[in-house]
């Protein structure tokens, strides 16, 4: 058996060739617990479900263990995407529908943003949940108009809506500079929770 350091060099390469490959194929490949593809799919999208899990708890290691807690949820569910559907608004919605549930279960927990962090972020954290869900997926993530109304149910024109409010609220063109810097996904935290995802995937398939 090889020790870890060895196993973790022998995966490097597979991980590296199943970076570039596209959803359909790692999906296929992830099905059957193919480490790589459960990786690259992990990296593709864990920065997306974080800035929406730390905009919705308020708290880095909330946020971090909700984007662990949402990967493991959409493996474990992975024969219900459909191939016809996008695998990120899937992924994005089945996240949503988790944070809003442990949302719910903690309603007077506090929002307390690290100190010395981007201070677009406290702005965002002010806005109501409506606007600021589709600012941080429009504004912040890059997420295109049509794929941002199907993870939130919505029709375009709401869309356009809200994210003209949240501009409003943030001070309009102030609120697009650096917009990358904020919530983002920290090298150490990304490898934690890449590290999390493939431990709880591997207890599952041993």
């Amino acid at each position: 058996m090889l020790d870890p350091v060895t196993e973790e060099r022998a995966r490097a390469p597979a991980a590296s060739a199943a970076h570039g490959l596209p959803d359909l194929l790692l999906i296929e490949r992830a099905r059957a617990a193919d480490a790589p593809a459960l990786e690259a799919l992990t990296r593709r999208y864990a920065q997306r479900l974080y800035r929406l899990a730390r905009s919705t708890l308020g708290e880095e290691a909330a946020a971090e263990s909700a984007v662990q807690q949402a990967y493991a949820a959409a493996f474990e569910e992975l024969r219900r995407h459909e191939p016809a559907g996008k695998f990120a608004v899937w992924l994005t919605r089945l996240a949503l529908e988790q944070l809003r549930v442990r949302r719910a279960a903690a309603p007077d927990a506090a929002r307390s943003p690290p100190v010395g962090r981007h201070p677009l972020e406290a702005g965002v954290d002010a806005l109501p949940e409506v606007f600021r869900t589709v600012f941080v997926l429009r504004v912040i993530e890059g997420v295109s108009g049509t794929e941002t109304a199907a993870v939130l149910g919505l029709n375009i024109t709401t869309v356009r809506t809200r994210l003209y409010r949240a501009h409003r609220r943030l001070g309009g063109a102030a609120a697009l500079q650096a917009s990358q810097e904020v919530f983002a996904l920290e090298g150490a935290r990304l490898e934690r929770i890449v590290a999390e995802v493939l431990a709880r995937q591997h207890t599952r398939g041993a």
